[in-house]
């Protein structure tokens, strides 16, 4: 087991101390700023919060006194912590604040010892308005060292411990920010309209540093992907092209070499152990009225990985770095959204506080909260505003539906009964009164964590086109994976490089372009028409994008719902049947009265309604109907 010593004892910090009290006047002479780091590296004037706080780090500087003389800002508050080498800085602004630049001073008995010139930008106008994604929205999740490299001189880059190699499955494979930006258009072709990138900031580790979930330095993108200015342009270019941008936040976690992991602030910076402990990963816990404390915090405090250190939010200090970095990337960069890793594992008072304030700084903005649970009533507690028996208000918006997931996986295959096939869909549908908002939930077939879902459906070609139409029609914000358009196929049980394979044409040399139809076999194209025809039509369609919900029970295997908002209804009909069926219309008329006919959006033709619908096997139509 991997002992964690990272920090002395307090009695052995405490002696430090005392000695660098004693010796701070003739040991300390005066450094050049590139000695003291500052995080956040600068902030924004006309920001609603107006505190702030200033972590700074650099050798001995625990009993050096800060100064800070600028109109606007007032040191509230300085404290020094377990670790000599850090101060922390509470600064109040002042709603007048004027951006400029600042010195921050640190003396020693009235001798300057460190100086640091600081910034506070303006902030882009209209920035605090800016709107996040919606359920009008389609997103598009990929990993960005698998999906192209456009620039092969950062692959391996000086520093960085692991190196580019694209025959290991779970080594660094080249992918990086040039490769999504040349292939933007690609994304306007296919009609997603957001695009949620895994994380791109650096992770400085020995292996597995390609998912970027190990995270050594929050406010620097990974140097293999590119700088902090190429992702500027990036979200620039995108919003440019109609696209919005989500960036994946990670708080329950970093890297095991990220700088202040070895060089620890306190010792409380995260959960420690005698051995090496790790979750179990049973979030179920934190909501459960009758569970042990130890199965609880075994949850909140095991850590991932060896390579994971497991973040203490209860800290303070650390919880408003974790806060404040948050803020600045959504400023800094003009993000649409944010994915928060792992909401349940963080602790909630914590999450609660950081939705609290990107709202209080972006009002119109938008968030959704992995919680990777399997029942209903769990994940609907996440959401902001549900209703459950503790008080607890999360402040997340939007919450992944993995009990949907779970039943999509199974209903277009498996034989029809009273609870399995298409009244899977029903029966996790027909709870949503748990949520305080349904229509903002995260709906996938599959993500980076996940067998890929055309290997869930036995490489079914007709059940995919199913589970696709019923995504994008039913409630919810959809999210599509990159390769399903692309039929790509993999397990996760077979290590996550199978479901995270290369984007085939993003690499030079690549002996196929899937980028380009002709670098597509049939069924490839096949899937990819259908899946372009159903995003470019959502785009314009009020009813699926904004509309109301009405479901009728599956019979027969047959599953009928309604989507509509003002004049605009829209009908789906799924036939998981082997045959041909004859949906009779009369069931359905508290939602057809007032239509004499529909348009078949698939295929383009103008049907009256009659007595009976007729739908081909194993098919999923959509139908405008029309007056």
């Amino acid at each position: 087991m991997l002992k964690i010593k990272l920090f002395h004892t307090n009695l052995i910090s405490i002696i430090i101390l005392v000695i660098i009290f004693l010796n701070v006047a003739g040991n300390i002479r005066a450094q050049s700023p590139d000695n003291l780091r500052v995080e956040p590296p600068f902030w924004w004037a006309e920001m609603q919060h107006p505190q702030m706080q200033l972590l700074v780090h650099g050798k001995n500087i625990a009993m050096l006194k800060a100064e800070i003389n600028y109109p606007g800002i007032t040191l509230q508050e300085q404290i020094s912590v377990e670790n000599p080498n850090y101060l922390f800085l509470k600064l109040f602004l002042d709603k007048n604040l004027k951006p400029g630049t600042f010195e921050i001073i640190l003396t020693s008995k009235g001798k300057k010892v460190h100086s640091y010139r600081y910034e506070i930008k303006q902030r882009q106008q209209g920035s605090a308005n800016r709107t996040g994604f919606t359920p009008a929205d389609v997103i598009y999740l990929l990993m960005p060292d698998r999906f192209s490299n456009g620039d092969i001189s950062n692959d391996n880059m000086p520093g960085m411990i692991e190196q580019a190699d694209r025959t290991n499955p779970s080594g660094r494979h080249g992918g990086d920010i040039a490769g999504i930006r040349k292939h933007l258009d690609y994304f306007n072709d296919l009609g997603v309209t957001s695009l949620w990138i895994n994380p791109l900031l650096e992770n400085n580790n020995k292996a597995y540093t390609y998912h970027g979930y190990a995270i050594t330095d929050f406010y620097k993108v990974d140097p293999r992907y590119g700088t902090n200015a190429d992702y500027i342009e990036l979200v620039k270019e995108a919003h440019q092209k109609g696209l919005k941008v989500i960036m994946d936040m990670v708080f329950n976690h970093c890297g095991i070499n990220h700088w202040f992991i070895n060089d620890l602030p306190m010792k409380n910076w995260i959960h420690q152990f005698p051995e090496f402990t790790r979750s179990n990963f049973r979030a179920e816990s934190l909501t459960d009225i009758y569970a042990s404390e130890s199965d609880r915090s075994r949850m909140l405090q095991g850590w991932f990985d060896t390579n994971m250190p497991d973040l203490d939010q209860r800290n303070p200090l650390l919880s408003e770095y974790l806060i404040q970095n948050s803020i600045w990337w959504v400023e800094y960069a003009g993000l649409d959204g944010i994915r928060l890793d792992t909401q349940p594992y963080p602790y909630k008072e914590m999450t609660a506080e950081f939705t609290r304030r990107i709202f209080l700084e972006y009002p119109n903005f938008n968030m959704v909260g992995e919680a990777w649970l399997q029942k209903e009533s769990m994940t609907a507690y996440y959401q902001k505003d549900a209703i459950v028996g503790d008080g607890y208000n999360s402040g997340m918006p939007v919450v992944t539906d993995f009990p949907l997931y779970n039943a999509m996986t199974k209903a277009f295959t498996e034989n029809e009964g009273w609870s399995e096939g298409m009244a899977r869909l029903y029966y996790v549908l027909a709870q949503d009164f748990l949520y305080a908002n349904p229509y903002y939930t995260l709906t996938f077939l599959d993500n980076h964590d996940l067998n890929r879902y055309f290997n869930s459906i036995g490489n079914d070609i007709k059940a995919l086109k199913m589970a696709l139409t019923f995504l994008l029609t039913t409630r919810g914000i959809p999210m599509i994976y990159y390769g399903t358009e692309l039929l790509m196929d993999g397990q996760e049980h077979k290590g996550h490089g199978e479901i995270r394979k290369d984007f085939p044409g993003g690499w030079p040399g690549d002996s196929v372009n899937a980028f380009s139809r002709q670098g597509r076999n049939n069924e490839q194209n096949e899937i990819f028409d259908y899946l372009q025809k159903l995003l470019k039509w959502r785009k314009g369609n009020l009813a699926v994008s904004e509309g109301k919900l009405k479901h009728f029970i599956p019979e027969d295997g047959i599953y009928v719902y309604f989507r509509t908002a003002g004049e605009q209804t829209v009908m789906v009909v799924i036939n998981r049947n082997e045959q041909a069926k004859a949906v009779k219309m009369d069931r359905f008329k508290e939602c057809t009265n007032g239509y004499t006919s529909v348009l078949d959006v698939l295929y383009g033709r103008i049907l009256t309604i009659s007595s009976e619908l007729n739908i081909p096997a194993r098919t999923a139509g959509i139908y405008e109907l029309k007056k």
